[in-house]
């Protein structure tokens, strides 16, 4: 018996096949939505990740300005406040036993060459720092006069320049000594769309003398970055909070969390459709009941149980489900594998278990709505008197 009644919902599947297509179109949306969304998250949690891992061992320091969360990310101006040379020889004192310690100037500043004048932001290192730091050129050299400086790649293709090149920064005139190897996102310099000059050429220009935006601490041994931040914080920030240190595991678990909560709402947001399609569902099961009342009469009345009739119907929708979460799961794939190109740039991480994940947790959450929104029209199905179901028109 329970092969016929299957044969039989497969029948009525296929008779109504239009009608089970378009419902089964819902579960397929609901899906896509829902996967692609989760597998956008991964992958944006997961390249950003592998990004911010290879500054690891890097940390930085900068001044607790105290004014609504102290300005912007490290290597950018924003606080108002410089750290003091007292308090960079504390930072050293600290940190120095597990890693190299450099102080760092920044600021965004006015380019001009010829009659182009934009802003693009500058740095001040010592010239031990900047040979130890950036020590990949793609071209020329390090400066050796008061007015030449290095750039990063992506400031020479944007502005046509390289060895030689001649601009005014800061209302001076400086020269191209060599061009900085593109170092990409990192914790300590953003140099690819940066110039690069010496401390004194910078003093002379920005002032700020003796002081600096920011401390930069090149760990020896990565494992060391909760003991260097937990000593510089309790040390330095004894009695009132003046300074913060930023590493890249807190930024990992910062941006983690934040795509965590956007691709969750996202998700929400796409469940909405699943929503739809059960109600889609609820009433062509419905539809169904009301169409095939003389047909259960005929099978209640030749012996066919209850629990038979509820079953045929349930599997009607479980079969609908199961067409939808199949054509769900293919296009979640196909499409998703060009949405995370599109907006991550990459698919690395498209492949992955934590990925692919998503797709058969869609596909049960969408079964799960299909059968529960065939129960009811099946219950009622199955709950017909028959002679009253034999004698309906």
């Amino acid at each position: 018996m329970k092969d016929i009644i299957f044969a039989m919902a497969v029948r009525n599947v296929k008779i109504n096949i239009l009608r089970s297509i378009l419902a089964a179109i819902g579960i397929t949306i609901g899906i896509i939505s829902i996967a692609s969304m989760g597998m956008l998250g991964t992958n944006m949690t997961a390249s950003v990740t592998d990004s911010l891992s290879s500054m690891a061992d890097k940390l930085s320091v900068s001044p607790y300005s105290g004014k609504g969360g102290g300005g912007g990310p490290p290597g950018m101006s924003g606080d108002s406040d410089n750290l003091t040379k007292k308090q960079f020889k504390d930072i050293e004192k600290i940190a120095g036993k597990y890693g190299y310690v450099y102080g760092v100037h920044n600021v965004r500043a006015k380019v001009k060459k010829g009659s182009d004048e934009w802003s693009t932001q500058v740095y001040g290192l010592e010239t031990d720092a900047m040979r130890t730091i950036l020590d990949n050129l793609t071209a020329g050299g390090y400066p050796s006069t008061d007015n030449s400086v290095l750039i990063g790649p992506t400031f020479a293709s944007d502005n046509d320049m390289e060895v030689g090149s001649r601009f005014s920064v800061g209302g001076s005139g400086v020269k191209v000594s060599g061009i900085i190897e593109s170092r990409g996102m990192t914790m300590d310099l953003n140099t690819d769309s940066a110039i690069v000059m010496t401390k004194d050429m910078y003093e002379s220009l920005f002032g700020a003398k003796d002081e600096y935006n920011q401390a930069n601490i090149v760990l020896e041994d990565i494992n060391d970055a909760d003991a260097v931040t937990t000593a510089l914080e309790s040390q330095m920030n004894r009695r009132e909070e003046t300074i913060r240190v930023q590493d890249s595991s807190r930024m990992v678990s910062m941006i983690s969390s934040s795509v965590t909560t956007i691709t969750s709402f996202a998700s929400l947001i796409a469940s909405i459709s699943l929503l739809v399609a059960a109600v889609s569902i609820f009433n062509i099961m419905m539809m169904s009941v009301t169409e095939r009342i003389r047909e259960i009469g005929v099978l209640r009345s030749i012996g066919t149980q209850k629990k038979e009739i509820l079953r045929m119907f349930v599997y009607e929708a479980t079969l609908i489900g199961i067409i939808g979460a199949t054509l769900g799961m293919i296009l979640s794939i196909i499409m998703g594998y060009f949405f995370i190109l599109i907006m991550v740039g990459s698919t690395k991480y498209f492949f992955t278990y934590d990925s692919l994940i998503h797709l058969p947790y869609a596909m049960v959450v969408g079964l799960i709505i299909c059968i529960f929104s065939g129960l009811y029209p099946a219950w009622r199905g199955a709950q017909m008197d028959p002679i009253e179901a034999l004698r309906a028109e």
